[in-house]
């Protein structure tokens, strides 16, 4: 039975670029995967990118009504050996389960990276479901400013951290908004200003 699996990390952790690599160690070695992403991340259009600079071509962008299981897709899983999500917690939940319905009926890995909170430190509906079914989870690390674990997600906007917001603003889609991944302290400090 194949292994469904997230791995998850605050902004900047390297999470589409570990993607990337899972990608080019699985077709170095001759087998196929299928990369996907969820409509909503808008940044890099068609592709996966990583803030370091490499690129690539997403297999499949999926709206918020579409499903791997439909006729639409079935092509696209035919001789894969894994099926890599980038930003995966914009999935709804109802495309986690999909994915975990393909590892565990079709046999296929699947690898979703993703956020695990938004910038006001709660649960994306997709990291949520996630959690609940994933066979193992995985942290990706990056750090603070302070030089602590990072674990957090800040949202600034015109250089100010803020709380309020729609939970999804795409960084790069908007000049004024940038995220910063922070320890607990400083979000605690910085965010909620609570010393």
């Amino acid at each position: 039975m194949a292994n469904f699996e997230f791995r998850y990390g605050s902004m900047n952790s390297g999470k589409s670029m570990a993607l990337m690599q899972v990608a080019y160690n699985y077709e170095e070695n001759g087998m196929k995967v299928l990369t996907v992403k969820s409509k909503v991340d808008t940044k890099g259009d068609d592709k996966l990118v990583s803030r370091i600079g490499p690129t690539r071509k997403v297999d499949i962008i999926l709206d918020k009504e579409d499903s791997l299981l439909t006729n639409k897709y079935s092509k696209y899983l035919e001789d894969i050996q894994c099926i890599l999500v980038d930003e995966a917690q914009f999935l709804t939940p109802k495309q986690v389960e999909d994915l975990w319905y393909i590892a565990k009926i079709k046999d296929i890995h699947v690898l979703c990276y993703g956020l695990k909170t938004d910038f006001t430190s709660k649960l994306f509906p997709g990291s949520k479901r996630l959690f609940e079914l994933a066979d193992s989870y995985h942290e990706l690390v990056t750090i603070c400013s302070c030089g602590k674990k990072a674990r957090y997600n800040a949202r600034k906007v015109n250089g100010k951290f803020t709380t309020s917001g729609d939970s999804v603003l795409i960084d790069g889609s908007n000049n004024e908004v940038e995220y910063v991944p922070l320890c607990g302290k400083c979000y605690i400090q910085k965010v909620l200003k609570k010393k």
